[in-house]
């Protein structure tokens, strides 16, 4: 009976360790992420509704740079110079699966209100090194690389924001508990996740109808050991508990991908100036797509009362 239950419990350690591999090489590792394209949670109208911004990005002077990240990967980015001189910046931070340039609609709009924009691909992503998908807690350091890159080229009196989009909004509220240099004066984050943990944990119900434990523990481990980090230190939830600069948080009141709830938790905890703003109807990142004027009009506004009270303030 004892060699029974030594061999079932063997039996049953394999596969739970081959399911931890499979689930690190399905949301960890730089693979193909075909289960993106057909997600019933992710809207194939945002493809189409991209079109426009990626035939003007292609037409822009784009100049392709390189930084170092703190563990030695080569980050690699995309930068356009405004139209006219101007000390403001935006640094987009695409979502999963993704590269900087997917964010062009976002470029355009900041770049015609005299913006410089940095577009990076986070690492394991587009033409950045990596290997793996660090859910916005390595980006965070990557995100401050960039704002430390730009505020060297481009001077000291450099006013930069932070804008991202899903991960990307995750990895910006990520960086937002971390020490800022005084040149970030606000994040915008729209339709960010609370941690690495609860994300996982709703699509593995979701997408696999599985429970989270020991799944997921088992894949946090194999992290760790592979990608250096545990998904529970992944919070943008904690982090945003110390954040310091102002934040507008934006999500869509539609979303199955990224609950909208965990916007109402990240708000909540937030300390500093904040502002949230929920577009009804809008799916999984497509709040700008379903209704352009508002999210215009908001981050807008975010902005300039930024840059309005930061004059007051000197």
């Amino acid at each position: 009976m004892r060699k029974r239950t030594k061999i079932g419990l063997g039996v049953l350690g394999s596969g739970m360790l081959a399911a931890s591999y499979y689930f690190y090489e399905i949301a960890i590792a730089t693979n193909p992420k075909p289960f993106l394209s057909n997600n019933r949670d992710l809207s194939d109208e945002m493809v189409r509704l991209m079109q426009p911004g990626q035939t003007w990005i292609k037409e822009q002077p784009l100049e392709l740079i390189e930084v170092k990240a703190h563990d030695g990967l080569t980050l690699r980015g995309h930068y356009l110079p405004p139209l006219v001189p101007s000390d403001r910046i935006v640094i987009l931070v695409h979502g999963y699966g993704g590269v900087g340039t997917d964010l062009a609609g976002f470029a355009y709009l900041y770049h015609q209100a005299g913006f410089h924009v940095m577009m990076p691909d986070n690492r394991g992503h587009g033409k950045s090194e990596g290997n793996y998908i660090g859910f916005g807690w390595h980006d965070r350091e990557d995100c401050l690389r960039w704002t430390e890159y730009l505020i060297a080229r481009l001077g000291q009196e450099s006013a930069i924001f932070l804008h991202g989009v899903s991960m990307g909004g995750a990895t910006v509220l990520m960086t937002s508990g971390e020490v800022l240099p005084p040149q970030v004066k606000g994040i915008i984050s729209d339709c960010a996740y609370t941690s690495v943990n609860a994300v996982l944990a709703y699509q593995m119900k979701r997408m696999y109808r599985l429970p989270h434990f020991p799944f997921l523990a088992m894949t946090s481990l194999l992290t760790k050991l592979k990608a250096g980090y545990f998904f529970s230190e992944a919070s943008a939830l904690k982090q945003v508990k110390r954040a310091t600069v102002p934040i507008l948080f934006l999500h869509g009141g539609a979303d199955t991908f990224v609950p909208t709830s965990m916007v109402y938790e990240l708000y909540q905890a937030c300390p500093t100036e904040k502002e949230l703003v929920v577009i009804p109807n809008a799916a999984h990142a497509m709040a700008y797509f379903e209704d352009p004027d508002t999210y215009d009009t908001v981050v807008e506004r975010f902005v300039r009362r930024i840059l309005s009270d930061d004059e007051v303030k000197e």
